[in-house]
């Protein structure tokens, strides 16, 4: 699960999750939220973030495309809406925008970029990696 160490030794954080991890009940989310994760996995770890709407959920990794800095200031903060009340997913650091749906970046610096997807599923009332 590990990636490959990057020149000088320094090792990247994770990009993906094996399936089947237990994350939280649905029910702790709100139906409109979002939740940050930190998973160790063989002495590594993933940063990921889960939005639900309504009893819909999905993942993404918790890192901009475009500053490279996971994308919440504070703990859970990782939506907000556009200028037309579209709810998104917002970097803190430099206020890009992105589709809850597809990740795809719809205002900022970044167009044509996109959040990297986590896999996650609802299974018998919890949130869990696909």
């Amino acid at each position: 699960m590990s990636d490959a160490p990057a020149p000088g030794g320094i090792r990247p954080r994770l990009t993906r999750t094996p399936a089947g991890v237990r994350l939280c009940a649905m029910a702790e989310l709100a139906p409109l939220s979002a939740r940050n994760f930190v998973l160790e996995i063989q002495g590594e770890r993933f940063h990921g973030f889960v939005v639900r709407r309504g009893e819909a959920v999905t993942g993404y990794i918790d890192r901009c495309p475009h500053a490279g800095v996971p994308l919440a200031f504070t703990l859970d903060d990782y939506l907000a809406q556009d200028l037309t009340g579209r709810d998104v997913i917002r970097c803190s650091w430099h206020s890009a925008l992105f589709d809850i749906d597809t990740g795809r970046c719809v205002a900022g610096p970044c167009p044509g970029q996109g959040l990297l997807s986590w896999p996650v599923t609802v299974r018998d009332g919890f949130i869990e990696t696909a």
